[in-house]
């Protein structure tokens, strides 16, 4: 057993974001075009092979795992693949991203298969702002998800909005008052550009201090040096305690010195950074050596003294990285 991995700056890398799908039944304006092309099902990764790695990444010294896509609970068969996982020996908690449009009837099966927490996208509640968001979301079936999540035994749950001028920037108080109400978190997340999705990201980026502005404007915030495992920076609302409100601000705060995550897309590219194109292709040799993990871990470990310092987003949003959100695991 692995004590742990390091990249070529000394940060250790205990934290993999795995895509178990690039398919989605939303199309989310600053995550796809509207018209998207998804990969042959035969450059997919199996559930086996999903499975067989993330064994290997906490043999190495992973601890957390977080299953993305695309939206993770349209793969068939993630529940066992969550169940799997999740008794591997060693990983100390497995967690999710989801848009909430299946969890109305997987909340309950994911929690008792070892999903400890729960993020779930929510960009407004405003059903007509959420249709045009999503482009095709029902936002009361998301509701209803989250109601589910809540009565599911989930650890923690936290909602995820990524906040746009000119779409749902005048909605963060509201969403912000649905957190306190549901008894959860929220973060609000810069727009990353990631992708050509058919318009200027720049005209509606909004940073995470205005978005901080306008709620300190209505709460007293207080700082808070929680820390879930990601990037977000976390403030506490003095009157609402259980409530916490995170930033995770990749184009205006870089939080690249404290990187400990690698991504892996689900046809098997091991992404060293969110922000970079360079990546290991994990597939090939997954189905190059079946039964033998010692050329994907030296491979691996390798590609880890390449991870690059940082990012270089541009704090105006344009894109800079073809590869869209959804082939990134979100």
């Amino acid at each position: 057993m692995s004590t742990g991995m390091q990249d070529g700056f000394g940060r250790q890398i205990d934290y993999l974001r795995m895509s178990v799908t690039d398919r989605c039944d939303f199309r989310c304006v600053y995550c796809m075009a509207k018209n998207m092309t998804f990969l042959p099902r035969q450059q997919v990764l199996t559930l086996e092979e999903l499975q067989r790695l993330a064994a290997l990444f906490v043999g190495l010294g992973v601890r957390k795992i977080r299953l993305t896509g695309g939206e993770p609970l349209i793969r068939p068969g993630i529940v066992g693949l969550c169940r799997g996982i999740a008794a591997l020996p060693g990983l100390r908690e497995l967690v999710m991203t989801s848009n909430g449009s299946q969890l109305g009837r997987l909340a309950r099966p994911l929690a008792e298969a070892g999903v400890k927490r729960m993020n779930i996208s929510l960009d407004s509640l405003d059903g007509q702002k959420f249709r045009a968001i999503t482009r095709n979301g029902d936002l009361d079936q998301v509701l209803d998800g989250i109601e589910a999540a809540r009565g599911a035994g989930f650890e923690r749950i936290k909602l995820n909005c990524v906040v746009m001028k000119g779409r749902n920037f005048d909605e963060v108080p509201a969403l912000v008052q649905y957190a306190i109400e549901q008894g959860i978190d929220i973060s609000f997340i810069e727009e990353m550009p990631l992708g050509e999705v058919g318009r200027s990201r720049g005209e509606s980026f909004c940073s995470s201090d205005e978005v901080r502005a306008l709620i300190a404007s209505r709460y007293r915030l207080l700082d808070s040096t929680e820390n879930s495992g990601g990037p977000a920076r976390y403030v506490r609302l003095e009157r609402h305690p259980e409530t916490r409100i995170g930033f995770i601000s990749p184009n205006s705060h870089n939080f690249c010195g404290s990187c400990n995550r690698v991504r892996m897309t689900v046809e098997g590219r091991l992404l060293l950074c969110l922000g970079q194109d360079d990546a290991l292709d994990l597939r090939g040799l997954l189905r190059r050596y079946p039964l033998d993990d010692q050329p994907l871990i030296k491979a691996v470990q390798q590609a880890l003294r390449r991870k690059p310092l940082r990012h270089d987003f541009s704090p105006e949003g344009e894109v800079q990285i073809v590869r869209f959100m959804n082939m990134s695991g979100g």
